[in-house]
């Protein structure tokens, strides 16, 4: 039977004007009657990622004032009147532009993404985004090959060790770049064939030793900047680097294009929001994310904070030393 929900207040961390972590603050909000067409989720986990950073400080600019937060899990509260596929108290996830960090989040009934009983609330609600970044990049981009060699960047952050784990299970060669044998160790124990210390190495004179001088078939780069070009000349001609996010606070440069054109390399510089705007790829991106999460792919949980200290997850992961990912729990 449908549930209409009525306005609820629900606490959320919003921001008024970009800027630093400072900038973001806990309030309550009145949420509207639920669409008829949607469901209202009592989340439990919400994941940080730095599309939410993005977000905060204006480069991916929201409404003011604004809501971060791209992804979360929970359980169902109330459908409206013309939701039929799902019922309350049902277990979900999700994915959208906005609105993460808030105790409620009201979802298009065609984007809510079930999750089965071997997929737990805090692996859908911290993976969910990453895992379909996974199916972008691996499979809709680079349809990787067994046996090829992928570089991953930050193999040891959330993301890194995600693509490890998928690419090693479609039986790729897996090189990937750490900045301590710490993070090094964490990356092999996810499957990485080679890990490469780029402040003790160079990583693309490592990968082309390890590619008989070609470069890898595919490279991921999620650090941004000239580090791009570094990441062209570690492909090898007829292989792809994908540009994928900005770490470094800036996206390829100017000159990737030219530089990857002369090696003969494929460039490619996705968003994974974008993508998954349209409908049908987004239900294609989840149903991969959840049959690899009940194979067991495995998301890393750095640490775990309440909703009300979203500002100090956003300074863990600022700083760099986050292994894995950042979950606000309600």
């Amino acid at each position: 039977m449908n549930t209409q929900a009525q306005a609820v207040t629900s606490r959320v961390i919003q921001f008024s004007s970009y800027g630093d972590a400072a900038q973001l603050e806990p309030v309550s909000r009145t949420l509207a009657p639920l669409a008829s067409d949607a469901v209202r989720v009592r989340q439990q986990v919400a994941g940080v990622n730095f599309v939410d950073v993005y977000q905060r400080v204006g480069r991916y600019p929201l409404p003011l004032p604004g809501v971060p937060g791209v992804e979360g899990s929970g359980v169902i509260e109330a459908v409206g009147t013309e939701v039929s596929a799902l019922k309350v108290g049902q277990r979900v996830a999700w994915v959208a532009r906005s609105g993460g960090y808030a105790e409620h989040v009201d979802l298009d009934a065609a984007r809510v993404i079930p999750l089965p009983d071997d997929v737990s609330l805090e692996q859908g609600g911290a993976g969910m985004l990453r895992a379909m970044t996974g199916y972008l990049l691996l499979n809709h981009y680079a349809r990787l090959q067994r046996g090829q060699t992928v570089l991953v960047h930050a193999a040891a952050g959330g993301l890194g060790l995600l693509l490890t784990q998928w690419a090693k299970g479609m039986g790729a060669r897996v090189v990937g770049t750490v900045s301590s044998e710490e993070k090094a160790a964490l990356a092999r124990s996810r499957g990485l064939d080679h890990a490469i210390n780029y402040r003790k190495e160079d990583f693309v004179a490592v990968v082309r030793d390890l590619t008989d001088g070609k470069g890898a078939d595919l490279v991921i780069d999620g650090i941004g900047g000239e580090h791009v070009l570094r990441s062209i000349a570690a492909t090898r001609s007829g292989g792809m680097a994908i540009s994928i996010g900005s770490v470094s606070g800036e996206g390829a440069p100017a000159e990737a294009l030219p530089t990857a054109q002369a090696r003969g390399v494929l460039l490619e510089r996705p968003s994974i929001l974008s993508f998954i705007g349209d409908l049908q790829q987004y239900r294609a991106a989840a149903d991969a994310a959840v049959t690899q999460l009940q194979a067991g792919l495995q998301i890393d949980i750095a640490d775990r904070l309440p909703l009300k200290d979203a500002a100090q997850a956003h300074r863990l992961l600022e700083s760099g030393a986050v292994q894995g990912a950042l979950l606000l729990t309600l």
